[in-house]
């Protein structure tokens, strides 16, 4: 006879294989559903029955989910380095071939480098040696907001 009951190891197999999870991917998911099976093993060493210790563990997960994994993605990537493209977003591009959204034409040059690009407003063009800021990515093209002419 084990130390544990059969309830009590699938909490443990459970919370294992989630810090498992969590380490490996780094993703701070798993972590929360490893907090919800710990306070499902532990409230299983009370007399709770199981149907309370599941809805335990499921709202335990939600709440840290929702709660708790938008600040700890904050604090632990505040330090991570955006990639290349991402780091163009509010850097300023000049317009080397006007950009006509409806034309499907438009080209800039940021970073000494050469991009397609659209602009935010569909309906307006800006005209070459305009300035224009980066507003997102969509693919390999720039989506820009108009500045002032060159």
């Amino acid at each position: 006879m084990g130390f544990l009951t059969d309830v009590q190891t699938l909490w443990l197999v459970l919370f294992v294989v989630f810090l498992v999870a969590e380490l490996v991917s780094l993703g701070l998911t798993c972590i929360w559903f490893a907090g919800g099976s710990l306070v499902a093993l532990l409230l299983s060493f009370t007399s709770v029955g199981v149907y309370v210790q599941i809805a335990a563990a499921i709202v335990v997960s939600v709440v840290l989910l929702l709660l708790i994994r938008p600040w700890a993605r904050a604090h632990f990537n505040k330090d991570r380095e955006r990639t290349n493209a991402q780091s163009l977003i509010g850097q300023t591009a000049i317009v080397l071939e006007e950009i006509d959204n409806i034309h499907a034409q438009g080209r800039v040059l940021i970073r000494g480098q050469e991009w397609s690009a659209r602009n935010v407003v569909e309906t307006e063009c800006i005209p070459k040696d305009t300035r224009v800021t980066v507003q997102a990515i969509s693919g390999v093209k720039l989506i820009v907001k108009r500045g002032e002419k060159l």
